[in-house]
Formats: structure tokens, sequence, C-alpha cells
């Protein structure tokens, strides 16, 4: 009966993982013509960056390597530019706001370099997509914004 439990919550355990996953962005390894975005998504936040290596670098993990710090620098700018335009009480913006506060600016870049980094996928030519994920009570408590 133990040995029952102890496989039913190990199977909850993987069926759960298993909704929360991230989906896939590439179809046959390669990039699709269109993408469809939903960056915010109740509770958090999410983005996407493409990134590519160097042809020129020796081997394939230096490029893969390097395709994917390029694309997680490029969906932490995506994840900024959507935070910017997030509308604030009194109608400021995220921009607005750290316009005039250069403290709360660092606070924001911080809270965004923190991001998850969900999945990472190569594609067949070498290039990488990162999704990220910000959960917005991490950037609540990391720079004090009352977010909607």
């Amino acid at each position: 009966m133990k040995t029952i439990s102890v496989l039913a919550a190990a199977l909850a355990v993987v069926m759960s993982a298993g909704c929360s996953s991230v989906r896939s962005r590439l179809a046959d390894g390669r990039v699709p013509d269109v993408i469809d975005e939903k960056p915010e998504k109740g509770s958090y936040y999410e983005a996407i960056g493409i990134g590519a290596g160097d042809p020129a670098l020796a081997t394939e993990t230096q490029r893969r390597s390097l395709a994917r710090d390029a694309a997680i620098v490029k969906a932490q700018y995506e994840l900024l530019s959507l935070i910017k335009g997030v509308e604030l009480d009194g109608g400021y913006t995220v921009s607005r706001a750290i316009s005039v506060d250069s403290k709360l600016a660092t606070r924001v870049h911080d809270s965004i370099r923190g991001a998850r980094v969900l999945k990472s996928e190569f594609t067949v030519d070498g290039g990488c997509v990162v999704t990220v994920r910000l959960p917005k009570e991490d950037l609540r408590r990391g720079t004090g914004l009352v977010l909607p």
C-alpha cells in the first residue's frame, strides 16, 4: 500500500510538471515564419529572444553558447520593452517612472536580469531561441512598483 502511495505521488508530480511546461518555439528545428506570443500571462511576463552564434568559431559548443547568450540578452531586452509599457496607477507608465527615478531604473533592470530562463532551443543552423519568464510578484518585490 505504501508503494502505491509513493508511486501515485510521483505520478502526480510528473503530470503537474507537464502542465506547466513551456511550449516549443521551433518547428522541425527552425524558427517559424510566425511566432505567436502572449507576453502577459496572469501572474507573470514572458518574452522570447532569438540569437545566433559566430559561424567562424571552432566548435558547435562555442557557437551554441554564443547563440544562447545572445538570445538571453535579446529576451531580456524584449522583457524590458514590455515592462516599460505597463501602466501604473495615475496613468503613468513604468517607462515614465524610471525616467525620473534612476534608483527605480536600476531595480527594474536588476529584476529583468533575474528573469528565469525556462527553455533554450537550438535550431538546425546553430541559432537559439530562449524563453524567459518574470513573475509579477518578483518584479513587485524587487522594485516596489504597484502593478496591475
